[in-house]
């Protein structure tokens, strides 16, 4: 699944995420396991990351349909949006579960920040399509 451009692709972005991924070499092509990125206020950590070339996988496209975009929020749970009886009932599905658990798609910028983001090795696309 790709996702296209938001509202916030020219917003200013204010917000400091950090990203630490497990395995960088699978969502990135690189080895750069720690990704300092800005965010707007409005957007989800999911796009955040997208556009900055991490591939957090999100089968459903990012609409709270799956879990595959579990992550944990180690830092500034609550300069996110609160998760809702939607995102809480996939994210019970997703492995390695803990009370930092949170959907990437669901978790909204909303306050100044800093917001630490861990992605664990298992969240990766063991398949990637190529384009024709």
């Amino acid at each position: 699944m790709h996702m296209g451009h938001s509202e916030f692709a020219h917003a200013e972005k204010t917000v400091s995420v950090t990203f630490y991924l497990d395995d960088p070499h699978a969502l990135t092509d690189t080895d750069q396991a720690v990704w300092e990125l800005k965010a707007a206020k409005g957007q989800p950590l999911l796009e955040v990351a997208v556009h900055a070339g991490i591939n957090i996988e999100h089968a459903c496209g990012g609409v709270c349909a799956c879990s595959t975009c579990h992550v944990y929020v180690t830092q500034g749970m609550s300069e996110c949006s609160e998760a809702e009886e939607d995102e809480e009932d996939r994210v019970e599905e997703a492995p390695g579960l803990q009370i930092n658990s949170r959907l990437c798609c669901q978790a909204i910028v909303e306050g100044d920040g800093p917001i630490v983001v861990h992605v664990p090795s298992w969240n990766r696309n063991a398949v990637k399509e190529v384009p024709h």
